[in-house]
């Protein structure tokens, strides 16, 4: 987030883009793009958004974020400004073939923890909202059919009273108009893995012919972690260096996100002891040898990091919790536990 001068701002103007910097031919499967927004009095939100599916280990999405803003026509926008916030989380964009069994006994999965994103249109707060909306009807109907008491009322919990599952949630959702806008999309963003300009063309058919009525689905078979290439089937990427202007080192933004973890907690990210290297039983097997440590380039807090020994340090005060290392570490071998409470990014305006 910036703050840029009153005269610089457009009210309500929003930009997306595709292309530069993460596609640069065509064919390029490399999936992501851009948003950019003007909000009154007098800030502009950017952000970049990049596939966790992408092939190439040395990609770093923080640095393409840094080299996007030094295009001119994303540079003007905050020309004279200053940035006040800065962060980070992982999109579940999967859509609707994604979304995963909604109800369990005593709980429910509502909104992004579903998975309720149009990725299409990069919003997914309207279907949030509906989704729990949906889900609040479908649990005052199972709690008043329950004939239990109300701990509203009685003011303490039934041991006794067996923990109640809102099934019908899932069958409202899929009768909503929630429904209907994921299933428009769905298979808008598997098709980019056929590149930028075959994704562009199949998107815009599904969206405004087909809409989602393809006789054929595309799926995901493989897990983003495994679509990751051995690093020496690519050649690292030569970045910017930052001008403390415009871009900025990671370190540096790290601390407008206001992250802060209470040091003498255990790690709340931790190796899978099932997934170390048999020769150290720290390190990710295979990461570093294989992949040339990737996650030393997709976080975006600068978790992790290789000592002179090769050894895996794990800075988990710095995290701002956007889940990547759990997705996108080979065998995904880093398990995100929850954090003592408190702890994490301090966002204010974003």
């Amino acid at each position: 987030v910036w703050e840029v001068p009153e005269e610089q701002l457009r009210p309500g103007f929003v930009q997306h883009t595709l292309g530069y910097p993460l596609q640069s031919s065509p064919l390029d499967s490399t999936f992501g793009g851009s948003f950019l927004y003007h909000m009154q009095p007098n800030l502009v939100v950017m952000g970049l958004v990049v596939g966790l599916d992408y092939k190439n280990p040395y990609l770093n999405p923080y640095q393409e974020f840094q080299r996007w803003k030094l295009h001119p026509e994303i540079k003007k926008h905050i020309q004279g400004g200053s940035c006040i916030s800065y962060g980070a989380r992982t999109l579940n964009e999967g859509g609707l073939h994604a979304l995963p069994k909604l109800t369990f006994k005593g709980g429910a999965l509502v909104g992004c923890s579903a998975g309720t994103l149009n990725s299409v249109k990069i919003k997914g707060s309207h279907l949030a909202l509906k989704s729990g909306m949906l889900c609040a009807e479908a649990v005052f109907d199972v709690l008043t059919e329950s004939f239990a008491d109300a701990v509203a009322e009685t003011e303490e919990l039934d041991p006794t009273e067996p923990r109640l599952e809102a099934v019908s949630y899932e069958k409202r959702l899929n009768e909503s108009w929630v429904h209907k806008e994921l299933f428009r999309v769905r298979n808008c963003h598997a098709a980019f893995k056929y590149g930028l300009a075959p994704g562009l063309a199949y998107a815009g058919l599904s969206t405004f012919v087909t809409r989602g009525r393809e006789p054929w689905t595309l799926r995901n078979a493989q897990r983003d972690c495994d679509k990751t290439e051995p690093a020496s089937a690519h050649q690292p990427i030569a970045y910017p260096k930052p001008d403390g202007v415009i871009t900025f080192d990671l370190l540096s933004n790290l601390q407008r996100s206001g992250t802060n973890h209470d040091h003498d907690q255990p790690s709340h990210l931790v190796v899978k002891p099932a997934l170390a290297a048999v020769e150290d039983g720290k390190n990710p097997e295979g990461s570093l040898k294989k992949y040339g440590g990737p996650e030393t380039r997709f976080c975006p807090a600068g978790v992790y990091e290789y000592n002179d020994k090769d050894e895996l340090v794990i800075n988990a005060q710095n995290c701002v919790h956007c889940k990547t290392c759990s997705i996108k570490t080979p065998n995904e071998a880093i398990e995100w536990c929850v954090p003592e409470g408190g702890g994490g990014p301090a966002y204010q305006v974003m």
